[in-house]
This record gives C-alpha cells, structure tokens and sequence, in this order.
C-alpha cells in the first residue's frame, strides 16, 4: 500500500475499533451495574444490554446506501455523532429505562459499514482486501482488549465512567474523519465492500449464505446473553464481584487464543473448515452446560470459560473468510452486509430473550437458552457444504460496450482457473473467484486488455 493507503486504512481501522471498544467493554460490566439503577428487572436488563444491536441491526445498510448519495465523511460524522449522544444519555441515567433510550440511540450510529466503504474508495483494488483485512485484525484486537480493560476501568470511573469515555472515543473519531482521513477522489459504489439492493434477492437465496447468517446471529446471542449470568456465577463460585472479575477474564482470554490459533490454522490450512466449525459449535454448546452444572467448581468454571471463549474467538475468525469464500463473484460486499445485520440483530435478541430467561429461571436458565441456541445452530449447521478453496480477483476493465458484456464474461468464463465471474463495467472491475491452483493472471489480462492485473487477494474479515 502507498502512504495515502495506509494512513486511510489505519485511521479508520482506529474509529471503526474504537468505537466497538466502548461497546465490548460495557459487557462483563453491565449487568452488576444495572441491577442498581432505578426500576430495574431482570427482562429491562437483558433488553438494555442488547438494544442497541436493534437500531445497529436495521440501519447498517441503509447508512451505506445514503453515504453513496450524500457522502462518506458526513455520514460518518453523523453516526458518530449520535453514538456520542447516545453515550451520554446512558452515563447520566440514574433509571434502566435511561440507560436502554440511551443504548438505543447509541446503536443509531451505524456507520460500519460507510467506513468500509470509504476504506474501499481510498484504497486500489489490488490492496483493498489487505485494507479490510487491517480494519478486521483492528475488530478482533479490540473485543479481546474491551473485554480484559472493561472491569479495571469499571472499577476506577465506575460504569458511567466508561459510557463518558466511549463518547469521548467518538468525539475523537469525528476529528481523526475529518482531520487524518484522506479525502476520497471520487465516491464509487464497490461491489466487493457494500450491499447492492439489486444483489438482495440472490443472496438471501443462497442457503450456505443463510447458514453463515444464522451462525453469527447465534453466536453473538449466545455471547450477549451469556454475560447476565456469568458475571453471577463468577461472584458465587469465586466471590469476585465487578470489577474484580477481570482477574480471570484475562488469563481466560489468553488460553482461548492458545486454543483458537491451531483450529484456525487447521481450517485455512488443513482445509478443514467445515470440521472445525462444528466441533466449535459443540465446543460452544459443552461450555454453556459445564457452567450450568458445574460452574460452582472454581476449576471447571474457568476451563468451561476458557473453551467458550476458544469456540468463540474461532467462530470470529472463521466466519468472515467463510461468507467471502461463499458469496456468489461480485456479491461479496451485500453478503457481507446482510451478515454484520445478522450479528447485530443477533445481539439484540440474545440481550432480550437473556433477560427474559434470567427473570424466570436465574443464570441456568440464560444457560439453558444458549444452549438450545446452540443445539438449533447445530442443526443448521450440519448441512454446511465444505467451503471451496477459492479466492477473489479483481480484473480492471476498460470501457465496455453493452454488446460487449456477454462475450468477455463468457471469455472469462474459459480462462484457467476461473470459477465465477461478475462484470461490473460501471467500476470499470470484473469480480472473479478463482482456482489459484490452476489460474492464469495472463490470459484473463489478455482478455481484458490489461497487461499488469492486480494479484489474487486472500479473503480478508469483515463486520
């Protein structure tokens, strides 16, 4: 990448990951805190902690759509905006139901999916999957570090302490929009970024495609409700009460990782992904029961944590490459799309049904939720096909006539190695998923005129 490229990529990988910061940590923290507020329930709880997966869920794609229209950086700004407004409304509520509006217009700024778009126009197209495999990377560091940070900050600031900082993060994402960020050459719609309403059809005609939606939606139900009942069993079983519980979140976090670094290698390298994504749901699921049954045994909670938190962080590797390697040629950014809602919405649910269930039964019934989440995602999951070793390439296209259209994509179509092909004349890029065993950058550069075409690019994560 040139110096422009990075310093785009880097900034807003930095807003996009600051920003999920302030979320990821409110999570181990939120539900000892919310206990306190004024007219709090069990059912209110759950829904304010999950809330603002709902707005973040239903806007994702309609903010991107706009920023094609009006432009990247304002809706940016605008979205952070309302993040900031929306933390500051939850750090100043003295009720829950303060705290849920507040949550609610914090999931208002939906702006991920504008930032990859912008990621997208700043970057050429053969550095661009690196680009969002930086924004990806930067996404994953900051749940792992929100998660390890959230209760040590907790306990010094207190939890309004950290909705005043997550503000104070968007605040500060707005500057580093308008002051650090490049300003892009020209908005373009890139197919390989952002949803196309024309494409929805297709996509969500796709079961393996649905399959990956369902998966990250019951993941991170899973996830979300899971933090009403484990921050209970921690204080029970160990008598560390929040914020203290980040002495063994930590070193949990850091044995998950140990854990997930060989299954991840095993799927990409073994090409055995589809192996591994079930035993990480069954990982999930045994996890979710040994905390219910055994979680009073301070050894097998923490190996229990320890292999939920391993299932988890895989799934969150894995899933990303998976939806890329699946998606149809040229749909990559509106499967993509559809499944960062699919997560949020996701959120929202697990925070809802969470609360409800802890209302019931306590923590073995939020449990005994995830577990039948995960048992339903099983099933689901079972008819996975095993995921076709492919990857993306973008061939540069010059002007193409409409009459022409048809006889280069059939060219396309017969040149080694390639499996799939989408013209998409107005970005001047065809979309490819090639065999890299058998591809030949040549000949799809004869066809195309071009004599240098970008390289193939490996899947990058995307949320």
């Amino acid at each position: 990448m040139t110096g422009r490229e990075l310093r785009a990529t880097g900034s807003l990988a930095a807003v996009f990951a600051t920003r999920l910061l302030g979320l990821f940590m409110i999570y181990p923290v939120f539900a000892g805190y919310a206990r306190h507020l004024k007219g709090a329930t069990p059912e209110l709880i759950g829904l304010a902690l999950g809330a603002y997966g709902l707005t973040q869920g239903l806007l994702q794609i309609p903010f991107g759509l706009l920023s094609d229209r009006i432009g990247r950086k304002g809706v940016i700004a605008a979205g952070l905006l309302l993040f900031a407004i929306g933390s500051v409304v939850a750090a100043r509520s003295t009720s829950i139901e303060g705290v849920l509006f507040g949550r609610i217009i914090q999931g208002m700024g939906a702006v991920g999916s504008v930032v990859l778009a912008l990621v997208a126009d700043l970057t050429r197209e053969e550095v661009r999957t690196e680009a969002m495999a930086v924004v990806g990377v930067s996404i994953g560091l900051s749940f792992v570090a929100a998660i390890g940070i959230g209760p040590p900050l907790a306990g010094a600031f207190g939890v309004p302490g950290i909705f005043w900082l997550t503000a104070g993060l968007a605040l500060l994402g707005i500057g580093v929009t308008f002051l650090i960020v490049p300003a892009p050459p020209r908005l373009s719609r890139h197919r390989d970024a952002e949803a196309v309403p024309a494409l929805f059809a297709r996509v969500f005609k796709d079961r393996q495609l649905l399959r990956l939606d369902f998966a990250i939606f019951s993941l991170h139900a899973i996830l979300t409700a899971s933090f009403l009942a484990v921050p209970p069993l921690l204080s029970a079983t160990l008598g560390l009460r929040s914020p203290a519980d980040w002495k063994v979140y930590l070193p949990v976090l850091g044995g998950s990782i140990l854990l997930m670094i060989p299954a991840v290698f095993l799927a990409e390298r073994g090409a055995r992904a589809k192996e591994v994504f079930i035993v990480a749901i069954a990982a999930l699921a045994a996890s979710l029961l040994a905390l219910a049954f055994f979680g009073r045994s301070a050894l097998a909670l923490f190996a229990a944590l320890v292999l939920f938190f391993a299932a988890f962080n895989t799934m969150e590797a894995l899933l990303p490459a998976l939806i890329t390697k699946m998606a149809p040629a040229g749909a990559k950014g509106t499967a993509s799309g559809i499944y960062s809602s699919a997560q949020f919405l996701g959120i929202f649910f697990g925070g809802a049904c969470g609360g409800l269930a802890f209302a019931a039964g306590g923590g073995e019934a939020v449990l005994g939720f995830g577990f039948a989440v995960a048992l339903l995602w099983l099933s689901v999951a079972a008819g996975m096909k095993r995921p076709q070793r492919t990857l993306s390439y973008l061939a540069p296209l010059g002007e193409v006539g409409a009459n022409e259209m048809e006889g280069l994509a059939a060219r396309l179509e017969r040149a080694p190695g390639v499996i799939e092909v989408a013209l998409a004349p107005e970005e001047r890029v065809a979309y490819l998923k090639i065999d890299a065993s058998r591809f030949d950058a040549g000949a799809v550069s004869r066809i195309t005129g071009f004599e240098a075409p970008p390289r193939a690019a490996k899947p990058g994560a995307r949320r």
